[in-house]
Order: C-alpha cells, then sequence, then structure tokens
C-alpha cells in the first residue's frame, strides 16, 4: 500500500513538473509573440500563463512535500500539503479569472484589430503545448492535479479562442470577437474551478466525502453480530484520495483479549473494500461508560 502511493506521487510529481516547465517557456515566448503581433490578447494571456506557472511551481514543491513519511510534527504524514497547493492554485486561477475579465471587458468598448497571421501561428503553437501538458495531467487523480489540469485547460480554450477569431479576423473587420470569446471561456473555465475548489475547502474542513459511504460502513458494523451499538463514526478525507475512519463499538457482552483480537480482525476484513489509509476501532463493553463527549 506505501510503496504504491509513493509510485503513484512519483508519477503525480512527474507530470507536474512537465507542465510547469512547458508553461514557463511558453509564457515567455507569449510575450515576445503578444509584443510582435501588437495583440493585447495575447499579452494579457502571457501575463496569465506566468502566475499560471508560478502556481504550478508551488503546486510541484509541495506534492512533493507530500510524499514525506508521518513524523512527530505531522502524524498523519504530509499528504495535506498537496492539498495546499491544490487550494492556492484555485484561489490563484479564480483571482487571474477575474483579472482577465476586468482586462477584457474594457475592449467590449473598444475593440482593437491585432495582426491576425501572426496570432494564428502563435495560437496553434500553444494549443499544441497547452494540449501535451494537459495530456500528461489528465492521468492524475489527485484534487491537485484537477485543479492544474484546469489552469491548462483554460489555456487551451484561451488559444482555441484566440485561433477562431484570428482566422476570422483575416475575412471580417470584427475585433469584438476576441473580447466575446475570451470572456465566454473565462466564465466557463472559473465555474469549474469554482466547484472544485468548494470540494477542496470542505476537504480542508474535514467534511465527510461521501454521506452514503459512511452510512454503508455503518450498517457493515452494525450486521457483526457481536455489535450492540456503534458511536462516534468520524470519516474524514486526507488529501481526496486517503480517508481516515474513527468509531467506538459497542459489544453485545464482555469478552477476553483473544476474543478481542479476533473480532479487530474480522473487522479489519470488513473494512478492506473501503481501501481506508487510517482506522482506528474502539471496542467497548456493556455499560462502559465512553470517554468521549457525544
Amino acid at each position: 500500500m506505501h510503496k504504491h502511493a509513493h509510485s503513484d506521487n512519483n508519477d503525480s510529481s512527474r507530470r507536474i513538473g512537465w507542465a510547469f516547465f512547458l508553461n514557463v517557456g511558453f509564457s515567455i515566448l507569449e510575450f515576445i509573440g503578444g509584443w510582435l503581433t501588437n495583440s493585447t490578447a495575447i499579452m494579457v494571456d502571457a501575463v496569465h500563463d506566468l502566475g499560471d506557472s508560478l502556481s504550478i511551481g508551488l503546486a510541484w514543491l509541495l506534492n512533493k512535500v507530500s510524499d514525506k513519511s508521518a513524523d512527530e510534527s505531522f502524524s498523519y504524514g504530509y499528504q495535506r500539503f498537496s492539498l495546499l497547493g491544490a487550494l492556492i492554485n484555485g484561489v490563484v486561477l479564480v483571482g487571474g479569472s477575474i483579472w482577465v475579465l476586468s482586462e477584457v471587458v474594457p475592449r467590449l468598448f473598444s475593440p482593437q484589430m491585432p495582426h491576425a497571421e501572426g496570432m494564428i501561428a502563435l495560437a496553434i503553437f500553444g494549443v499544441l503545448v497547452n494540449g501535451f501538458a494537459a495530456y500528461k495531467l489528465s492521468a492524475g487523480k489527485s484534487l491537485n492535479e484537477r485543479v492544474l489540469n484546469w489552469h491548462l485547460l483554460e489555456d487551451v480554450l484561451g488559444w482555441l479562442a484566440v485561433l477562431i477569431v484570428a482566422i476570422i479576423l483575416l475575412f471580417v473587420d470584427l475585433p469584438i470577437l476576441d473580447p466575446v470569446l475570451s470572456i465566454g471561456f473565462t466564465l466557463f473555465i472559473l465555474i469549474n474551478v469554482v466547484k472544485n475548489l468548494i470540494a477542496t475547502i470542505r476537504i480542508f474542513l474535514q467534511a465527510t466525502p461521501d454521506k452514503a459511504i459512511r452510512l454503508k460502513i455503518i450498517n457493515d458494523l452494525q450486521s457483526l453480530t457481536y455489535v450492540s451499538d456503534i458511536h462516534h463514526i468520524h470519516l474524514w478525507p486526507l488529501d481526496g484520495n486517503n480517508y481516515v475512519l474513527t468509531a467506538h463499538l459497542t459489544l453485545n457482552n464482555p469478552v477476553d483479549a483473544l476474543v478481542q483480537a479476533n473480532i479487530k480482525g474480522e473487522i479489519a476484513t470488513l473494512l478492506v473494500p473501503y481501501g481506508l489509509s487510517h482506522t482506528t476501532i474502539e471496542l467497548e463493553f456493556p455499560n462502559e461508560s465512553c470517554r468521549d463527549k457525544q
């Protein structure tokens, strides 16, 4: 289990590293291209991509830290550092999208005609580079990678919008299409990022990841013939992929240590399908006072 998680995290770091270097290199190219084509849209996207690069770099660093084993400072391990990266990236992307909208909306009232041919060439390259980076991250399952993937998807859609507008502008004098399409894809990305950001915040607040799963665990534990009551059951996520369960089970009758060991083994087998990273099950005898408050 630990080796598998370690391998997954190495793969995750490798994918994020790819996205980081591709984004940094392309951001530099964008600044040059925006200056050469006299396109404010490309310059705006260059600034946005530079912000993306910084947040991806931070996510990469935090993802590496999250692979550290548990110690005295972080008894559950460092998985939540990856989650912190997802939270920071979500906030950065929301702020960046709002900033892009603040820059683009005024252009609805004073659109400028850019150099369409140069925009087409840069847009094709932008779709390929960011599309490849998004493809690399699409294999990731962590919230960190999902949020980063929205960074890259935003860039792909942005360059598709630039490409479509540039092609149309070759034949039609209608520069207002640029800000209109930019606003459309930015709003689309913003809505999805906010959804991921809400999911990330819920994990930080230790919300129950799935009420149906929690109820199924309770039903499974109650189905054990020697259990008369279940209380203080808590199910929460560490980072969106690893989950923790704690519960108090009241037994029908007092039992000796050997029987308790057998009971614990049966419970462990029952919980295997849920793939829990940490479980703490306390057995209580009838009429025993629970030391934890309800």
